[in-house]
């Protein structure tokens, strides 16, 4: 178990590594992809499966290794793809990669971390056995919170990978659809900094928390009428 821990932490620290060593990142600026839309425009018309693939592909891998990228890639999916196709690739290709990185932070740290903190995680775990798939679906409909830092937290807890799963695309779809629609602007927009105002992230936070309210109404309903 320990080697297998071990390999897998080489490989992750190798690819990680290398994007930065080689400074792959400039490829993933919101700059460098407003300059290459006509390119890449160019390319989606002389092979559009193997463009769409390698979208794809690149995408799962980024957000699997929670590498900076994946809001800039938002971008192109909605310049290059268009609202509804674009929507499609991202949604199930940022889904795919927060669950397998998920899956990989579960399986490095998620014994140990249970194991070492188990007091302090008891009632985080309670919590999430309880009312888990409410509680990511308000993380996930919340810009605030960081994509990555929710995958490696919800690792740590008891959720299961297919609810994490299912969840975290349903949760995503709302900020996916923002920002693959922002994406067919691209050419016209100035920054990142200019999809979100602040009325869109008041709404993504009234959008997340209204799950645990109705929840809790819920369940006082339920409580007065067995009283």
């Amino acid at each position: 178990m320990l080697k297998k821990v071990v390999i897998l932490l080489v490989l992750i620290t190798v690819v990680t590594g290398a994007w930065f060593v080689f400074d792959l990142h400039q490829y993933f600026s919101f700059y460098y992809i407003q300059s290459q839309q006509a390119a890449w425009q160019q390319a989606l018309q002389e092979n559009p499966f193997t463009v769409a693939f390698i979208f794809f592909a690149v995408y799962v891998l980024v957000t699997a290794l929670s590498l900076p990228g994946a809001a800039v890639m938002t971008l192109a999916a909605g310049a290059l793809f268009g609202v509804v196709y674009g929507t499609i690739l991202v949604s199930f290709a940022s889904t795919i990669g927060a669950t397998l990185a998920f899956i990989i932070a579960r399986y490095i740290a998620r014994d140990w971390v249970q194991a070492r903190f188990a007091q302090q995680l008891h009632t985080i775990n309670k919590g999430i056995e309880e009312e888990g798939g409410f509680y990511l679906f308000s993380l996930r409909l919340i810009p605030a919170f960081p994509f990555f830092l929710i995958n490696i937290v919800m690792a740590l807890t008891p959720i299961k990978v297919w609810q994490f799963y299912w969840i975290s695309q349903l949760g995503m779809l709302a900020g996916t659809v923002v920002y693959v629609n922002a994406g067919t602007q691209l050419s016209q927009l100035e920054s990142m900094q200019g999809i979100l105002s602040l009325d869109l992230i008041l709404s993504f936070v009234a959008l997340g928390i209204l799950p645990l309210v109705a929840k809790k109404l819920i369940n006082g309903i339920r409580a007065r009428r067995t009283a």
